[in-house]
């Protein structure tokens, strides 16, 4: 008998909705499929050079695509207040926990960790929202010399960040001569902006930070300490570069650049004592109650189960030896690049690198990061343009990051960077050649013309894109086979 309000459901209709419900992705949505081909093809054949990039395992890929991505939980292990049935979920949680603070050699009496953020930036926030009342003072290194989004940006006429809409921000510099950052200035300026919330992280700066001498500050002014380490994180692990964790009092990360994962993030806090006065009374962190609190249900609903276990699979992974010569091998090949890229007469922020990116200003040269950029990936080679030392925008960038976590992945060596050197070159040349071709006031949007618009020119970039693709498709991707 037919349901009221036309709800019936013929048999056919419900044995294919049945068949739907199990049909693979090519069968059920070729649009969809059709898509990661060509994404899947382009990561192939090309190289992969971002350096907030990476190729992450099959293993873990196969925990995000799990059953997991079905359940939705609220609480956090242990509290029932929301859902029940959520031991197996409790039991996930609590693992990754344990193995974020194993892997950087974290005592849980002193060093507590979340696993929900969403992302990096998700993570950073909460911590603001945690620790900072609104319009409190926050003071992270400035967009345009190497700090990141998260950390507060404005420009003279607007407020960018959500970071500086809702809390007071205050950026410090790196020297415009060196490139390193100057911290004899942000101490000074720290003293007279007293902020809360001093953040130790960057984006694009390619020198181990000074975390003792940014503490020291940090308790100069009664501030809390912030390492994010969302760049370096799989470095720290590894033990290849300083940890933030000897001095910070807080530390943030993303999960899928160094450290090879699913996309997500981690707020690590420190427990226990935070000071002692002079007449021996100890004060203790309270930041395990006031992260979690702001992570869920401050600022976050469910947790994303699936990647929480993508993120467990990627930490595992990190605490073994080949991890360890894999972050070895990131540091030798970003070195490598950086020097095979000063023998060709480019001029290297820093002169070199500490870690895993390098950027190269290109103002010598008479071109810039947004120009190169487009002529690099005509060319197959896939980095991002960045401003460089003294730059008044970080709208205008005058420099290119290379990153070498990505085609280290896929099994790249010293010899194989100073080859992609090389294709660099050659793309940076092609991009004087347009530019030569145009008059000098030619906007970006020209430039782009002209550099699809065919002649010797275009075929020029596409033989280069045609050695670069031979290259790179030597290389295997991981992951899964087709997808």
């Amino acid at each position: 008998m037919p349901r009221p309000n036309g709800c019936s459901v013929s048999k056919e209709g419900w044995e294919s909705h049945q068949v739907m419900m199990v049909e693979p992705l090519a069968i059920n949505d070729s649009e969809v499929f059709s898509i990661i081909k060509k994404e899947k093809h382009k990561q192939t054949n090309s190289l992969e050079l971002i350096a907030s990039e990476n190729f992450t395992s099959r293993a873990v890929l196969e925990a995000l695509g799990s059953c997991l991505t079905n359940k939705y939980s609220k609480g956090f292990p242990g509290q029932s207040c929301y859902y029940d049935g959520l031991e197996y979920n409790d039991e996930l949680e609590t693992l990754c926990q344990r193995r974020a603070l194993e892997v950087f050699g974290l005592d849980s009496e002193k060093w507590g960790v979340n696993v929900r953020p969403y992302s990096g930036s998700p993570a950073n926030f909460a911590v603001y929202t945690a620790v900072v009342e609104p319009h409190g003072r926050i003071m992270g290194l400035d967009l345009p010399d190497g700090g990141h989004l998260s950390h507060g940006f404005m420009t003279e006429g607007k407020k960018i960040s959500a970071t500086s809409i809702f809390f007071e921000t205050m950026p410090y510099k790196v020297n415009p001569e060196t490139g390193y950052i100057d911290y004899d200035k942000l101490q000074e300026t720290a003293r007279l902006f007293q902020p809360k919330l001093i953040i130790a992280g960057t984006t694009c700066y390619s020198r181990n930070l000074d975390y003792a001498l940014l503490k020291q500050i940090a308790n100069e002014n009664g501030a809390y300490l912030m390492g994010d380490m969302a760049h370096i994180g799989g470095l720290v692990a590894a033990g290849v570069v300083p940890s933030p964790f000897d001095h910070c009092d807080i530390v943030t990360t993303t999960t899928h650049k160094s450290l090879r994962g699913c996309r997500g993030g981690l707020i690590f806090y420190r427990k226990g004592v935070r000071s002692v006065d002079t007449n021996g009374k100890k004060t203790l962190y309270n930041l395990e109650f006031l992260i979690n609190q702001a992570v869920f249900p401050g600022l976050q609903g469910g947790p994303h189960n699936n990647a929480i276990a993508g993120v467990a699979v990627a930490l595992k992974q990190a605490m073994t030896p080949e991890f360890k010569a894999y972050q070895l091998k990131v540091l030798a090949n970003c070195k490598a690049l950086s020097s095979s890229l000063m023998d060709l007469g480019y001029k290297i922020v820093t002169g070199g690198s500490d870690n895993h990116l390098i950027l190269v200003d290109l103002r010598d040269k008479e071109t810039d990061g947004g120009r190169a950029e487009k002529v690099l990936q005509a060319c197959a080679i896939s980095c991002n343009k960045n401003t460089c030392l003294g730059a008044t925008s970080a709208l205008l960038p005058s420099g290119l990051r290379f990153g070498s976590p990505a085609l280290t992945s896929r099994g790249l060596v010293e010899e194989d960077f100073k080859k992609v050197a090389r294709f660099i070159h050659r793309g940076i040349e092609l991009t004087l050649e347009v530019q030569r071709s145009l008059d000098p006031r030619a906007t970006l949007k020209e430039f782009v013309q002209a550099l699809v618009q065919g002649g010797k020119l275009q075929q020029r970039v596409a033989e280069l894109r045609t050695e670069v693709e031979a290259f790179a498709g030597q290389f295997p991707v991981p992951g899964l086979p087709e997808l």
